[in-house]
């Protein structure tokens, strides 16, 4: 029989404080209603990310605990390139302290001004650093995954017609290289198939560009491969995400995630050159090869994490956890994108606040009414995080989603935990018309959602009573 309850036993606990509800006024109002900017003891449940919150094991500890702290070509930074390679396969593992840098490393060695880079969907700081090179982030999504309401296996799949037309426009010349996020986190946390992959690749090698993979979250679409995909029940996740891998030419990798620990990324090439050039910067920016900003136990933790993230017990629960909380929010009339994501469950805040336009961010005035209401912390994924200017016309585009992702943590909370966070979302769904939109007081020029500050549209209060 499968699994009835969670396929590890809590050793740590941490304790959760009461807030009132007057002091979560105080602190919405302080933080200029952005809930990054609230301290964390003042929050019950945390689902702002899933990004180095997981609950680490007693192995990855054990592992930590032996480290190697060798500058150069540690025993630890051995251990974390054999384990990279045997489930990634490429030749060359480039470490760093997370994601972004690995994304940065790539970006500023291959992009230009003028250049354009096609994903199925950007995250917010892949598409930051594509930008600060003055180049074009182009989502290509395909159209499944841009209806919350559609119930499909694979939403997280690129548009092959959208990529033919970005290279038609473009010219190859402007596109160094493809890129495809498993699972796609700004569309949901949906993933990607092993047939839509394997399109895009043949593409790629067609057009002569590379193909590169966001594999933040690799062990859990090869789980839903697994689950969803024909041909594949009988796979092994390393099996799947072997065959997934040797369809591109390297990865950009955030450890924080699937890697089960709370700092740490690499960047794999295959091409010499390319990893020469980020290997020359990663000396001036990050630090020696071997270790890449990294103490010799984080590399130890990642090395360990990845290969508990091939458990399949522990994915099926995990990814389970997901798919329970949504249902309990279809049965509270929550609307959120269908099916359930691998990693979060992103709540539709144009269906649930559909008086407030996009320009009054309608997602980040549910992320703050969950706080007021619950003290729970999601992250609006909408028109504060992703609206942008055309680059052809000069004009504001709004996202074509206002997502408030409710990221769970691996490992961390309990059912009961998750239970009382579908009833906040429910009670904010009550008082949902009595809310207003907000306006932006003052932002920053670049990734304006984490520190920027906002107000009710108008003044006055964000929750009108009568």
């Amino acid at each position: 029989m499968d699994l009835p309850f969670e396929p590890y036993r809590v050793k740590v606990v941490e304790r959760i404080q009461r807030v009132s509800r007057e002091e979560r006024v105080r602190f919405l109002q302080e933080s200029g209603y952005n809930v990054f900017k609230i301290p964390s003891e003042a929050i019950y449940i945390d689902l702002l990310t899933d990004s180095g919150t997981s609950a680490m094991s007693d192995l990855q500890w054990a592992a930590m605990m032996s480290g190697d702290e060798a500058y150069a070509c540690s025993k630890s930074f051995a251990d974390f390139e054999s384990t990279i390679k045997d489930i990634f396969g490429y030749k060359h593992v480039i470490p760093t302290h997370q994601g972004r840098a690995a994304e940065g490393l790539l970006f500023a060695v291959t992009l230009k001004p003028g250049f354009v880079v096609p994903n199925n969907i950007h995250f917010d700081t892949t598409r930051a650093n594509v930008e600060y090179q003055q180049a074009i982030a182009l989502d290509c999504i395909g159209e499944e995954g841009l209806d919350p309401t559609l119930e499909a296996p694979f939403k997280g799949d690129m548009s092959l017609d959208k990529l033919a037309a970005a290279f038609e426009k473009y010219g190859v010349d402007r596109i160094p290289f493809v890129m495809l996020t498993i699972t796609n986190n700004s569309g949901g946390g949906q993933p990607v198939s092993m047939a839509n992959a394997r399109a895009v690749s043949e593409f790629c090698n067609e057009k002569g560009v590379p193909l590169i993979f966001d594999a933040c979250r690799f062990a859990e679409n090869a789980w839903f491969i697994q689950q969803r995909e024909e041909g594949y029940a009988d796979c092994s996740i390393q099996e799947i995400s072997r065959e997934m891998f040797a369809l591109g030419a390297g990865c950009t990798m955030s450890a924080k995630k699937d890697a089960l620990v709370n700092i740490g990324g690499f960047l794999c090439l295959n091409d010499e050159k390319w990893a020469q050039e980020a290997t020359n910067l990663l000396l001036l920016r990050e630090g020696f090869p071997t270790y890449g900003g990294l103490a010799g136990r984080d590399l130890a933790a990642v090395a360990q994490g990845l290969r508990e993230v091939l458990d399949v017990d522990y994915l099926t629960y995990r990814i389970g956890q997901v798919a329970r909380l949504g249902q309990r929010l279809d049965e509270l009339g929550v609307p959120y994108l269908r099916p359930a994501g691998g990693h979060a469950i992103y709540v539709d805040a144009r269906t649930a606040l559909p008086h407030i336009p996009q320009s009054e961010f309608p997602a980040q005035v549910f992320t703050a009414a969950l706080y007021l209401e619950g003290a729970v912390r999601g992250v609006e994924i909408g028109s504060l995080m992703f609206e942008h200017e055309d680059p052809d016309t000069g004009e504001k585009v709004h996202p074509a989603m206002e997502l408030v992702r409710l990221a769970i943590p691996r490992r961390v909370y309990s059912h009961t935990q998750l239970e009382y966070v579908a009833q906040v979302c429910a009670r904010v769904m009550e008082i949902g018309e009595s809310l207003r939109g907000l306006e932006i007081v003052w932002e920053p020029p670049a990734l304006r959602h984490f520190t920027a500050s906002l107000r009710p549209a108008g003044g006055g209060k964000m929750v009108q009573t009568n």
